[in-house]
C-alpha cells in the first residue's frame, strides 16, 4: 500500500530549514542569496549543497516562491 505521507526531512535538512526559520525577517521573506548566505554560514555549507538543500525543501512544500523571492510555509520547529 502507498502511503500519502511524506518522509521526514534529514537532520541537515530540518537543520537548514529551522536556520532559514529563525534568520528569516518578520514578513518571512528571504532572497535566494540571502538563504544561501545563511545556510553557508550557519551550516557550513558549500553552495552547491545550499542549493540542493533550498530546492529540497521547495519540492517538499517547506519553502515556496512569490515574485523571486523565498517564503517559509507555516512553519514551526518541532
Amino acid at each position: 500500500m502507498i502511503s500519502n505521507r511524506q518522509s521526514p526531512l534529514t537532520p541537515l535538512a530540518q537543520e537548514a530549514l529551522d536556520a532559514l526559520a529563525s534568520a528569516a525577517p518578520n514578513d518571512g521573506e528571504l532572497t535566494y542569496e540571502h538563504a544561501y548566505d545563511i545556510l553557508t554560514q550557519e551550516e557550513d555549507l558549500g553552495r552547491p549543497a545550499t542549493e540542493d538543500i533550498i530546492e529540497r525543501l521547495y519540492m517538499r512544500g517547506h519553502l515556496y516562491e512569490v515574485e523571486g523571492r523565498l517564503r517559509l510555509t507555516d512553519y514551526s520547529s518541532e
